[in-house]
């Protein structure tokens, strides 16, 4: 009596679908090494401005903890220096950083299964860069997976984010001028990088130019923060428009389904693979 074969699902799926994972994530942390190196600049120029503008060590890294904003702590700092009313502050950066109720939507099919508590957890640690990352990781292995979330927000992210904010605050004032280094560029040059590896066909493709193109010419012409909202709300119904080369009878049911067609196909991969 023979035991099992690489053929039998009972052995191959599971191997199958655990090689997947653990390829995609190695590729998470290996694509996320731009991110820790941007958020190390651009954590050290927010720490850099919220001390010039009045900041202690205490506020500035309560900030990166609690608000975790990214461009919107920039905003906030300035408002705050201006003596702008915290009612406005709230409001303001609330507008600035209402691309992430796209971001959330995008991602709470492959997180649905998981409880709200965790979830709101998630929530917390979502950032641009969290978000192409593990989206782009969701997609290769077809489910979604909190481990892989968590490498792209917390270890990718949040930590060198934090770091370089404290020393940004602590060096404040050696470093005059940080534009004439480049760090304020250092940030959007990742995500400009990460937004080309979401573009997987021609919706992803005219969403991205549609939003581009409407984000810079409301910028240009009332409000940078405006023209992000209103070409991020733009840009994916532009996409929407474009018909999709797949059928939709071949569209699998949910993200767990998905799953099981990837798994399905890396079985067949290992199969041909065989001797």
């Amino acid at each position: 009596m023979t035991g099992p074969t690489m053929s039998d699902p009972t052995v191959s799926e599971p191997s199958s679908d655990a090689a997947l994972l653990r390829s995609s994530r190695r590729r998470l942390a290996y694509d996320g090494l731009g991110v820790v190196l941007a958020a190390l600049g651009f954590g050290l120029v927010y720490g850099l401005s919220a001390r010039d503008a009045g900041f202690s060590l205490v506020e500035a890294s309560a900030m990166s903890i609690l608000a975790f904003g990214g461009a919107a702590q920039f905003a906030a700092v300035q408002l705050v220096a201006g003596g702008l009313p915290w009612a406005g502050i709230v409001l303001l950066t609330g507008f600035l950083n209402a691309r992430h109720l796209l971001y959330s939507a995008a991602l709470a099919p492959w997180l649905s299964d998981r409880p709200k508590a965790v979830r709101a957890g998630l929530a917390h640690l979502l950032t641009d860069e969290a978000f192409a990352l593990s989206l782009a990781h969701f997609r290769r292995i077809g489910r979604g997976d909190v481990p892989g979330y968590l490498i792209a927000g917390i270890l990718l992210t949040f930590i060198p984010w934090n770091v370089a904010t404290v020393v940004g605050v602590l060096l404040a004032g050696g470093i005059p001028n940080p534009e004439a280094y480049g760090l304020d560029i250092v940030f959007p040059a990742t995500m400009a990088g990460l937004a080309v590896g979401l573009v997987t066909g021609s919706r992803e493709l005219v969403a991205a130019v549609v939003g581009a193109i409407v984000a810079v010419g409301v910028g240009l012409a009332w409000d940078p923060s405006g023209g992000i909202i209103v070409g991020g709300l733009i840009g994916p119904f532009a996409g929407l428009v474009v018909p999709s080369r797949t059928p939709p009878e071949t569209w699998p049911e949910s993200p767990v389904a998905l799953g099981r067609v990837a798994r399905s196909q890396a079985t067949r991969r290992s199969e041909r693979s065989e001797p």
